[in-house]
């Protein structure tokens, strides 16, 4: 009893270090740059050989385009499954992951390098109240400089409160592609043997 007592001691402070959230990552969702096949697919892996058959490929490359309709994915899944083997299947899986793992991982670095231009942007908007401040407090104000300062200012804080804005749907991208890839997942698997 003592040693599982001791373990989840020595393990809680390293779990806990993990689950922190990365300081300059935008999005309330946590940052996982990488998917793992296994979260999305339990059937057999896929042969290497079958991953450059050409009809798989320009399947994936279809039914990954988040501007095609699921229904039409699951119906172009379902066509190709008819005379496809369970190797195939998986093959078809592993390039449908690959592919959508790929375009999110390239969209969360999008994102941190968004969460950095905000992060200049605010620190920026922050130095111009200072000097705006800094202006306004001289023996003998330069009015026409604190104007200018402050159309600087009005510009620099529309930009950022636009772009804070946009960040809501920014953000909410990579949870939409990790959908589709379960949903896509489920609609492969659904054609294996039992």
């Amino acid at each position: 009893m003592r040693w599982f007592i001791l373990l989840g001691l020595l393990a809680g402070p390293t779990a806990a270090w993990a689950a922190q959230a990365t300081p300059d990552w935008p999005c309330i969702q946590g940052r996982q740059d990488h998917l793992s096949l296994g979260q999305v697919w339990t059937g057999p892996p896929a042969d290497p050989d079958r991953r450059a058959d050409p009809a798989i490929t320009a399947l994936a490359d279809r039914v990954v385009q988040r501007r095609m309709p699921l229904p039409d994915a699951e119906a172009a899944i379902a066509d190709f499954a008819a005379d496809a083997d369970d190797m195939r299947l998986a093959a078809l899986m592993q390039a449908v992951f690959d592919r959508i793992d790929h375009q999110r991982s390239n969209l969360i670095a999008g994102i941190s390098r968004y969460g950095h231009q905000q992060a200049r942007l605010a620190a920026q908007v922050d130095a111009r109240r200072a000097r705006m401040a800094e202006l306004g407090a001289a023996a003998s104000p330069d009015f026409d400089a604190i104007d200018a300062e402050e159309k600087a200012l009005d510009w620099d804080t529309r930009i950022f409160t636009d772009r804070q804005q946009s960040l809501t749907y920014v953000c909410e991208t990579p949870v939409i592609m990790e959908q589709r890839l379960f949903a896509l997942g489920r609609a492969i698997a659904s054609h294996l043997n039992p």
